[in-house]
């Protein structure tokens, strides 16, 4: 991995490290002797990350990782719940808005794709930054728990919902009810990821797939993703009304005019077979 020679500073740098490798912004929750525990300290900083990265040259595909063994173990119950319960009530609210922030509210509809790579173990909040990613890749062997029901509690913020998005009812219910863990194979099955291969293939993966869509032309790229996760809530007359607006947009953003070359290489070129791969972008 390799971080490109600029003078344009790298964000991050203490609870959340990012390195650039060609195209790809790898993002890593950095408190491995928490097994990346999520603090107010951490929210902060993944918040100034996640602006910055939004508008870096540098960063094309965003990869969310963990250092070390874990993903994330969730909410830091010390340094986030109870370390909050003194403050005075805006401050803490201040708190749980920018974990908000940059947890769902910007990262679900982040303007760039976002792949989360579970290497280890991801537990109660951590499922939200994972849900939010447009795709996910997990170890075999990360271990997946929404535990909160052993400690008294529900997976509140926005946990159950995030969970709700991407399993169905009978699996959510029984882990949500029961606390048991489950593996990466297994969280595959239920949709929660969307590939599952050996850890130590797990890298290489990731990073195939950052370059699959860095092939894409990124504009049209960011409005599929945007338009998927918005017709979801609609019936079908507003989806044809929005999706006829999408494309309309999308004509306008791309100064590249993607479509046409596309369509050139295919019917004029015959360089370009749709399946196959993404047109060559000029």
């Amino acid at each position: 991995m390799s971080t490109p020679s600029t003078d344009k500073p790298v964000p991050g740098g203490k609870n959340v490290l990012v390195e650039f490798e060609d195209g790809i912004a790898w993002v890593s929750l950095n408190r491995p002797e928490k097994r990346n525990a999520m603090s107010a300290e951490l929210a902060y900083e993944m918040l100034a990350v996640l602006e910055a990265l939004e508008i870096d040259d540098r960063a094309g595909v965003l990869v969310l990782t963990g250092t070390g063994d874990a993903f994330s173990a969730g909410m830091d119950l010390k340094d986030y719940f109870r370390a909050t319960d003194g403050l005075p009530v805006l401050e803490r609210l201040k708190v749980y808005r920018t974990n908000a922030l940059w947890q769902w509210r910007l990262l679900a509809p982040y303007p760039k794709p976002t792949i989360a790579m579970v290497n280890g173990w991801c537990f109660g909040g951590a499922f939200t930054p994972l849900i939010s990613c447009d795709l996910a890749i997990a170890a075999e062997e990360a271990t997946f728990g929404l535990s909160e029901i052993n400690w008294g509690i529900i997976p509140a913020g926005i946990v159950t919902k995030a969970v709700e998005q991407v399993m169905n009812q009978r699996d959510c219910l029984y882990y949500i009810m029961t606390g048991e863990t489950f593996d990466g194979k297994r969280a595959k099955e239920m949709g929660l990821v969307n590939d599952a291969v050996p850890k130590d293939q797990l890298r290489e993966r990731t990073r195939k797939l950052a370059r699959t869509l860095l092939e894409k032309n990124p504009v049209v790229l960011r409005a599929a993703k945007q338009a998927y996760k918005h017709v979801r809530h609609m019936n079908w007359e507003q989806s044809a009304d929005y999706l006829a607006s999408k494309m309309d947009q999308v004509s306008v953003q791309d100064r590249s005019d993607g479509r046409s070359e596309g369509m050139k290489q295919f019917l004029d070129d015959k360089t370009f077979k749709p399946g196959l791969g993404a047109y060559k972008k000029s």
